[in-house]
């Protein structure tokens, strides 16, 4: 055990954050906190982290232990390079090192001096505990994987971008080992390969993680447990993201049931208390059932503490079919070449998904296709009827409350229709009083949404919409956007949108776009492309297969066949576990739900695997066909 915190509470004036706080963390711990913005989860990390003390309960830190905290907003010297602020991370380390130089000097002439060895002999602790004389190596490591290659390694982090500047401080983090590392929204701002290299170091890292994060397919990588944040208290979950929900429904699925037993319960008592209690032969028996239904409690009806956003995108112009019309489109900063030559048509109703790694020209594209930015080279036009609405990144800060942010554009509504549609966005009460600039990143996205819904586009051009939402925003989102019938373009690393969404994904690298038709095929890429690229190259064939060629279609069709009834089997296996997961007998028992769900998680590794190995299969029956 590394921390442990017992019936913890916090509060702000006032206003109490946390109640009844309780946890154990553990070396082997990976841990997700989730919740609504503002219920409590940074507040709860500066608790642990020391920041913040308790107002109520006890929190114990075992003796020793080192934390290392990636808070969302902190800063990093700008005078200095990029290398530079990762030997920051080994100041302890460096600081030893001169003092063991100097020891050293100090031995030529006082070589028996018992406390000048003693002192070297900590010194030589300390480096060794943080592995120093492989500093280098450490840094260069995480740099890389991190996205920094070694030409950017001087480059001042008084320059780099928002997402560079993330990475470099989850990057100087890493590199300082703590035995508890607690991380508040890491995945902001990186890309795709960034994203994969941290959740597989995370997974072997030699400590606890605690990280706050919105991201679900992140939270299945990584967590082994969820800690939801939810009516100032928490509760813990046994599992990654996925295992949560599971669990979570089939809790409100069992309470729910119970408090209808119990109504029902109660209802029969009264009923046998209202018909007997004047008798005189069964008067005894009523008040013995009117004194159990006195002393009797109702299991409570499960509850949503959090709120489920209810919007759609709507529009009312009809445009023509070619919407969005890019031609041998250039976009060059500088020396440097984003997008050479590209050429894409957007049709009325179509999504489209821009991804790539950071710095490769997603956002500077959605702003040429957009109309905000002239391309090097080539046109871009809108077709006829086109009604555009933008979404930023980064949301600019107003003036003005949130009422008055939609009343001054709308100023037709009456303050209870202002109301009542910033309800629908999350802003209830005295919150719609809030002056913009004091939003937060996640309440300013909101408010950027309910303007979308009133200016009903057509066509929209969104830029990282679900940076700094909360998880159950995200879902609201996520829903609007898929029922949202008219054209959309975005810019996103959410890879549960994007694959929810279940649209063609323009890939940028390094200057070149690459058109996938799916997100189940982009994440494959590489791995069909290596399975491509593995099969032995063949001389032009005529219309006669030789014999090679006719076995080896016969063993493709025949593992076809296998995997796909494999595939329905665990299917059927997958279904009866999910089925078994809400019984009483299992939800009641830990021990029981601990192990179907992990049962179900094999299953449907094992099922994915299976998938994979099937859509390589059948790119090389597809190209025997051809043949």
């Amino acid at each position: 055990m590394l921390i442990s915190l017992q019936d913890v509470g916090k509060s702000f004036g006032e206003k109490t954050i946390l109640s009844n706080i309780n946890a154990i963390i553990s070396k082997e711990d990976r841990i997700g906190i989730i919740g609504e913005n503002g219920a409590g989860k940074t507040t709860l990390l500066k608790i642990i982290c020391g920041e913040y003390e308790s107002d109520t309960g006890d929190f114990f830190l075992v003796r020793g232990a080192r934390l290392g905290y990636l808070e969302q907003n902190s800063a990093l010297d700008p005078s200095l390079t990029i290398y530079e602020e990762m030997q920051k991370a080994f100041s302890p380390v460096l600081q030893a090192m001169e003092r063991m130089e100097e020891i050293e000097k100090q031995f030529q002439y006082d070589h028996l001096n018992d406390d000048l060895l003693q002192e070297h002999d900590n010194l030589s602790a300390i480096i060794q505990a943080s592995d120093g004389y492989h500093m280098d190596v450490q840094i260069k490591k995480i740099l890389n994987g991190m996205g920094f290659p070694s030409e950017v390694w001087a480059k001042l982090a008084g320059v780099l971008s928002g997402g560079e500047n993330t990475r470099l401080r989850l990057a100087k983090l890493l590199a300082q080992n703590p035995d508890i590392l607690i991380l508040d929204e890491p995945t902001n701002h990186l890309d795709f390969i960034t994203m994969e290299w941290l959740e597989n170091y995370l997974q072997e890292y030699n400590g606890a993680v605690l990280v706050v994060s919105h991201d679900r397919y992140f939270l299945d990588a990584v967590c082994n447990r969820i800690f939801e944040v939810e009516n100032k208290t928490l509760t813990c979950y046994k599992g990654n993201y996925s295992a949560y929900l599971s669990q979570k429904e089939a809790a409100q699925i069992l309470q729910q049931k119970q408090h209808d037993s119990d109504v029902e319960k109660a209802k029969k008592l009264e009923e046998y208390v209202v018909r007997n209690i004047e008798r005189a032969s069964t008067s005894k028996m009523a008040k013995s059932r009117r004194k159990q239904l006195e002393k009797m409690e109702i299991t409570e009806a499960p509850k949503a503490y959090h709120t489920d956003l209810k919007f759609r995108f709507e529009y009312d112009v009809e445009p023509y079919k070619d919407l969005v019309i890019a031609k041998n489109v250039s976009i060059q900063i500088g020396n440097r070449s984003l997008i050479k030559d590209l050429s894409l048509v957007v049709e009325r109703g179509e999504r489209l998904v821009i991804a790539g790694p950071n710095g490769a020209g997603k956002s500077t594209l959605l702003q040429v296709l957009n109309g905000k930015r002239r391309p090097s080279a080539g046109m871009v036009r809108f077709g006829n009827g086109a009604k555009a609405s933008i979404f930023e990144q980064q949301q600019l800060r107003r003036g003005g409350t949130v009422l008055s942010a939609v009343w001054d554009k709308w100023p037709r509504f009456t303050e209870l229709e202002v109301r009542s549609h910033l309800a629908r966005f999350g802003f209830r009460g005295e919150d719609v009083y809030k002056p913009c600039e004091s939003l937060s990143g996640g309440e300013l996205a909101r408010l950027r949404f309910s303007e979308l819904v009133l200016e009903r586009p057509n066509l929209m051009f969104l830029d990282e919409p679900t940076n700094h939402l909360d998880v159950y925003t995200r879902e609201s989102l996520g829903q609007a956007l898929q029922e949202y019938t008219g054209t959309l373009i975005l810019v996103t690393h959410d890879r549960y949108l994007m694959n929810s969404l279940s649209c063609p994904i323009l890939y940028i690298e390094d200057g070149i776009t690459q058109l996938y038709s799916s997100y189940d095929v982009l994440m494959k890429r590489s791995v069909i492309d290596t399975q491509l690229e593995l099969k032995p190259k063949e001389s032009p064939k005529n219309n006669t297969f030789g014999k090679e060629q006719r076995r080896r279609k016969a063993e493709l069709r025949n593992r076809i066949k296998q995997i796909e009834n494999e595939v329905d089997q665990i299917g059927e296996e997958i279904s009866n576990l999910e089925f078994l997961m809400v019984q009483p007998e299992v939800v009641q028992d830990y021990k029981k739900l601990e192990e179907t769900c992990n049962s179900l998680e094999s299953l449907k590794v094992h099922q994915q695997e299976l998938l994979d190995e099937w859509e390589v299969l059948m790119i090389e029956q597809e190209e025997f066909e051809t043949d």
